[in-house]
This record gives structure tokens, C-alpha cells and sequence, in this order.
């Protein structure tokens, strides 16, 4: 559990009744970070996907009282209160702690100047690999 100055955020499993508010971050943070509009039945279709088999992945929620503000994407009315940090903590100290992780990769649209400066406050670097797509 992580606090910041004007609340408790606690980080948990996410859980499959979560998959709604996953799929909504996801969605707005596609939005705000590349300005894309992400279909939303594919993005709850795949969200899902992780719940039915948990080899695809794991989701955390950072929860704020009984709000969920964040899943490596922040609500916005609850950014700069240290939720993208406890939750990146979080993920760090599991990677620490475990013999089978080998650490963390967040992917940033060069241009989000403001996630690129989050990313390397933490400890982060881009230093290591260029990622190429080709979307239609």
C-alpha cells in the first residue's frame, strides 16, 4: 500500500468483475496517449480474455476508498495523488521478488513528452528498443 498526500491508494488483482472499468481505461487512455478510437466489444472481448485464461496476463487496479482510479492508465481526476506510481511500485516489487520476471516495458507514443518524462522519473529508460507498426 502506497499513500500520498491526500489519500490511500491500495493496489489489487484485478478481478473479473473489473473487466468494464479496464476496458474503459484502455479505451481513453488509446484516446488520449495516440488519439485513437479503440472498438469497445474488441477491447472487452480481449480484457476478458485475460480473466478465462490467466497465462495471457494480469491486470492490477489501483483503488482510492471504494473508487477505482487507475490500471497503469490514471482516471483523470485522480492523476498527480501518486496512483500511476504505487501501482508501478507495485509491478516492480513483484519483478523483484520473483525468480520467473524479468522486469517491465511500457510502451509510450515518442511524442506523449509528459508519460516519456513519468517513465524516466521512475527509473525508466528508451533506450533499448524501437518499436515499428504499420496501421491501416
Amino acid at each position: 500500500m502506497s499513500t500520498s498526500t491526500t489519500s490511500t491508494i491500495e493496489i489489487r488483482p484485478g478481478q473479473p468483475e473489473d473487466a468494464s472499468t479496464i476496458a474503459e481505461f484502455q479505451i481513453v487512455m488509446a484516446r488520449e496517449s495516440e488519439n485513437l478510437e479503440l472498438d469497445p466489444a474488441v477491447v472487452d472481448r480481449g480484457g476478458r480474455a485475460v480473466f478465462d485464461d490467466p497465462r495471457k496476463g494480469q491486470y492490477f487496479i489501483a483503488v482510492d476508498g471504494d473508487k477505482q482510479v487507475g490500471c497503469l492508465h490514471v482516471a483523470p481526476e485522480a492523476r498527480r495523488r501518486g496512483v500511476f506510481r504505487s501501482l508501478y511500485r507495485h509491478l516492480e516489487d513483484m519483478v523483484k521478488a520473483s525468480d520467473d520476471l524479468r522486469g517491465l516495458r511500457l510502451y509510450v507514443d515518442k511524442r506523449n513528452h509528459r508519460d516519456c518524462q513519468t517513465y524516466e522519473a521512475m527509473g525508466m529508460d528508451g533506450e533499448h528498443y524501437h518499436l515499428y507498426e504499420w496501421l491501416p
